[in-house]
């Protein structure tokens, strides 16, 4: 056939026909790679579950790590580029480290984000094969500006059929559940996150999370929860509520005014996996077991050590100093701190730094 007459559909496959991404073995603790096979926890099930949004530059393998121990149900990886992953040379740095998963990882996606469907169902195909993950999401919400230029994430909203064929290739391309997620709408006379739940619903999505704002309001405002639950009445697919959830007392009101089948926490965790454990407790009507100074510092070190273990001392650090600003907000004197953690570039900076709180925290629980 002459390359004129070729379709699209042909072209575009004749142009990734490079050897795949070639990242280190899947874990004996993840998926055999064989078709057919679902790595998912079998006790995995959607009452009430707990999840970890994926957040860029933040859901690495040592915040998911801390989070599942301190009770999260599931995890995700940081967005993915569909063409960005395609495009990686073997042994990228960049793509090695986003899709890393550690062997205490129980029932972790990877999330994927792009707009054109061959490409996503080529991605999503090559990362099921890794054997990693539980299941495969689908970005359709991230509102920030490069990524929407690009017609990706929550540009998605404005095109509800585009939507939907990226659905529908990247589920035929991966035999791990799928599941989105996404916002109420683009903006206010774009409130499309119906049709994209009643696609997902029709080709047999595991769930739809939704975060309780539109693509304009970023993250400003407060999450609309009634109409997440809206949403939820007019659905039959498992929703997961998304936005705002701060406190235990939040996990109970986005539980109660969405009735959504599971919550997804995002912003609250950093610096507080603890999170996950007080909104189960508050969920389930028992006592509130709330961290310590102590246990807010010795989890910033032990957080630095893997950070510094699994990206190198300089990244790893510079990449640190964000989540200890986190662990110590509220504390006294916490801007001369987090003006000092700013500019270390060094496990022992960070480290001498750390035990010095730690042993001033001890000073005071013996007081």
């Amino acid at each position: 056939m002459q390359a004129s007459r070729r379709s699209l559909f042909d072209l575009r496959r004749s142009s990734m026909q490079h050897q795949p991404y070639q990242t280190r073995p899947a874990r004996e603790t993840r998926g055999t790679g064989v078709q057919g096979h679902c790595p998912c926890r079998k006790d995995f099930t959607l009452k009430n579950v707990l999840c970890l949004a994926p957040m860029a530059g933040i859901t690495d393998w040592p915040m998911r790590v801390l989070c599942y121990r301190m009770g999260a149900d599931y995890a995700c990886s940081e967005m993915v580029s569909a063409i960005g992953f395609m495009c990686a040379k073997p042994h990228n740095d960049t793509y090695r480290r986003l899709l890393e998963v550690h062997p205490e990882e129980k029932n972790t996606a990877v999330q994927l984000f792009g707009s054109d469907p061959v490409v996503m169902g080529e991605a999503a195909h090559r990362l099921t094969e890794l054997g990693r993950f539980t299941m495969m999401d689908i970005n359709m919400g991230c509102p920030a500006r490069k990524v929407v230029s690009g017609g990706d994430g929550s540009a998605l909203l404005l095109d509800p059929d585009k939507a939907y064929k990226i659905m529908e290739i990247v589920k035929r391309n991966t035999w791990l559940p799928c599941t989105i997620k996404t916002r109420l709408g683009f903006d206010d006379e774009h409130m499309t996150a119906i049709d994209l739940c009643r696609a997902a619903e029709s080709l047999n999505y595991a769930w739809v999370a939704i975060h309780g704002r539109t693509r304009a309001q970023q993250y400003s405002g407060t999450a609309n929860y009634q109409a997440i639950g809206e949403l939820k009445a007019q659905l039959k697919i498992p929703v997961i509520a998304n936005g705002d959830v701060f406190a235990p007392e939040d996990a109970i009101r986005i539980q109660q005014e969405t009735g959504a089948d599971g919550i997804m926490i995002g912003r609250g965790c950093m610096g507080n996996p603890w999170l996950f454990r007080t909104a189960r407790q508050a969920l389930e009507g028992k006592p509130i077991e709330k961290e310590t100074l102590l246990d807010r510092i010795e989890t910033a070190m032990l957080q630095a050590q893997w950070m510094v273990d699994f990206k190198g001392e300089r990244l790893g650090i510079v990449e640190m100093r964000k989540h200890v600003g986190h662990y110590i907000s509220g504390l006294r004197g916490a801007t001369t701190i987090r003006r000092q953690v700013n500019f270390m570039l060094t496990l022992d900076e960070m480290r001498d730094l750390l035990e010095t709180m730690r042993e001033a925290a001890l000073q005071e629980e013996e007081a």
